[in-house]
């Protein structure tokens, strides 16, 4: 018997048989009774058999045949597989530091290998906005120039933007994007100081502090704004979501938070899309319904984080599971890690990454009520593709295996070994990876 295939993310059901196929000529059928993104893959000495729920799956079943092949070639296997959430995952900010489609790309690549399925890029902030918008053409222009470090920043045209949405596409990715609002706002306001509570232009961010920036609520022009960008921005994404983050706004009073949120969700409502938010905004209890909910505190919540998350549910609506002391890849491995943080009581370790359940988060929170997970990756200190790869990897899978494996099985030990036999894979695609403590890395 063949030793067990080192796939990353497990599949739901597994059996292999003795011999191997050198024959890669794959038949694919698509098979409407089997589940969305779900696939049955069988190898044996007739060949190779993909039946697929829909395109998606089958996309994903040749990824896993990819990881199945060996020097001796494919095992004979039986694998029937299909996700437990349906919305798996990654951040990237390209705020703090810009980050070229060409960079974009690449990431995208390096997702689709481990079946994420979606992209959420972290468009604007207070360092810098990187969309272009017709009827605010500054906020790009003038609010694009600069990022943590006081680099040249940059931002994305509208053809830049489309090009990403089709690459993505491509690989069976949703771009979800992401315009905070109403804090991390200073350079929409060094662009437009009309936004602005004082109505002054501040000076020009390049710092990694949080928090000290907000819009002037209640103004005309601010609602207009709002109005203007969130609009072309759902009018250029072809996917369902529209993230209008609500975090972090620490210089909002409180009920002009409330105030905003309840006019900013409707705003994005009306454009047709799926309203989605930092956990912070579920202190509203006028969301527009089915607004999803995007949890950022940690696995054993603190303060009254859980209850704000869960006040999305209770209005219709899901949550997306990102606890920072688990998933969030800007956080250090170890005290030795050269690149990240260490504020999600970090560092956090490949273990850390793998280690909890995501039902078990937030008290009153089952699994239906979960949409899925995401692994954000902030970028203060990152500045390049290949210390985004080293700092997302290997850790963006064991996100990868929460958000499609069942729960049912898994083990860190179990895990640790697959883990470490997959190097040879990430080596064979170029991955920049960190051999992190904890993994036996062959």
């Amino acid at each position: 018997m063949p030793a067990p295939a080192a796939l990353i993310p497990r599949p739901a059901s597994i059996a292999l048989a003795d011999g191997y196929t050198t024959e890669y000529r794959v038949e694919t059928t698509i098979d409407p009774a089997l589940p969305a993104e779900g696939y049955r893959l069988e190898v044996d000495a007739d060949g190779i058999r993909i039946a697929a729920g829909d395109d998606a799956g089958a996309f994903y079943a040749a990824r896993t045949l990819d990881q199945l092949r060996t020097d001796r070639g494919v095992p004979y296997v039986r694998i029937e597989d299909a996700p437990r959430f349906r919305y798996r995952g990654a951040m990237l900010d390209v705020s703090r530091h810009f980050f070229t489609v060409e960079q974009v790309e690449r990431y995208l690549d390096l997702l689709a290998l481990f079946k994420i399925n979606h992209l959420h890029l972290h468009l604007s902030d207070d360092q810098g906005w990187r969309i272009h918008i017709d009827a605010w053409p500054k906020l790009s222009e003038v609010g694009g120039r600069n990022e943590v470090g006081g680099g040249q920043g940059g931002f994305y045209t509208k053809a830049d933007y489309a090009r990403i949405v089709a690459y993505a596409a491509e690989r069976f990715i949703t771009i979800v994007p992401e315009i905070d609002l109403p804090g991390h706002t200073n350079a929409a306001l060094v662009a437009y100081p009309e936004l602005a509570p004082e109505g002054v232009s501040p000076v020009p961010y390049t710092g990694d502090d949080v928090g000290f920036s907000t819009l002037a609520i209640g103004k005309p022009e601010v609602t207009r704004f709002v109005t203007d960008v969130l609009g072309e921005v759902a009018a250029m994404t072809p996917g369902p979501y529209l993230h209008i983050g609500g975090d972090e706004s620490y210089k909002t009073k409180e009920e002009d938070f409330l105030a905003f949120m309840k006019e900013a969700g409707a705003i994005a409502a009306s454009t047709g899309k799926t309203v989605v938010g930092w956990h912070e905004m579920g202190r509203s209890r006028e969301l527009p319904a089915g607004t999803i909910g995007q949890y950022w505190g940690f696995v054993v919540p603190r303060d009254r984080t859980g209850e704000h998350a869960v006040s999305f549910v209770g209005q219709g609506g899901k949550l997306i599971l990102s606890p920072a002391d688990a998933v969030y890849l800007d956080m250090k491995y170890d005290e030795s890690t050269p690149l990240g943080l260490v504020w999600a009581d970090g560092p956090t370790s490949v273990q850390d990454s793998y280690d909890w359940e995501p039902t078990a988060v937030l008290d009153g929170v089952d699994e239906d009520d979960i949409l899925g997970l995401e692994a954000p990756l902030w970028t203060e200190t990152i500045t390049t593709s290949e210390e985004l790869e080293t700092m997302a990897f290997p850790r963006l899978l064991s996100l990868a295996e929460l958000a499609w494996s069942p729960a049912e099985g898994r083990s860190w030990e179990e895990y640790r070994e697959r883990l470490a036999s997959l190097a040879p894979y990430l080596d064979a695609h170029g991955i920049h990876y960190t051999r992190a403590a904890g993994v036996p890395w062959r």
